[in-house]
């Protein structure tokens, strides 16, 4: 297993359940990967997060850049954040952030892939009736299910002052 930093401004590091509640209340993060020419390419992505596992499960395109980099390199960098808070009679934000490194897999089995793609639709989708007409589409023989085996996780309160 590598061996990741600890933490700079420790004082500011929240646990890890609160990072936990983060990652399964919050619906959009951004995922790191190294790309083309070994650039960092970094994008917004919708995901759902085993807890039990300690993985992260999103979904995408089976070609193009995302692809294709998580197929040269495992390694990625995922980040998602909370909606924040001011304290009474403060103007600066309160965030919490949580950044998670880990090894990113495609997924094979199609139960595994039917039943997160499945989480995925009820974690965005209003409605049950439109969980189960994107489960039925013909969309979801194309989708490419990745999951990121987390190996650190690290979360901070941030105040904007």
């Amino acid at each position: 297993m590598e061996e990741f930093r600890k933490m700079r401004r420790f004082k500011q590091q929240v646990t890890d359940e609160e990072c936990s509640r983060i990652l399964t209340e919050e619906k959009r993060g951004a995922l790191a990967v190294i790309g083309d020419g070994g650039y960092p390419y970094a994008i917004p992505i919708d995901f759902y997060y085993d807890e039990e596992h300690k993985r992260i499960y999103f979904h995408g395109a089976r070609s193009g850049h995302k692809a294709d980099a998580m197929k040269n390199c495992d390694k990625v960098c995922f980040t998602t954040w909370n909606q924040g808070f001011k304290k009474e009679g403060h103007w600066e934000w309160n965030a919490t952030s949580v950044v998670v490194f880990g090894r990113a897999r495609f997924v094979e089995d199609p139960e595994e892939i039917s039943g997160y793609l499945r989480k995925l639709a009820e974690k965005y989708y209003p409605t049950q009736e439109e969980v189960e007409e994107e489960m039925n589409s013909s969309a979801m023989q194309r989708v490419l299910v990745t999951a990121i085996e987390i190996e650190h996780m690290t979360g901070k309160l941030v105040n904007e002052k």
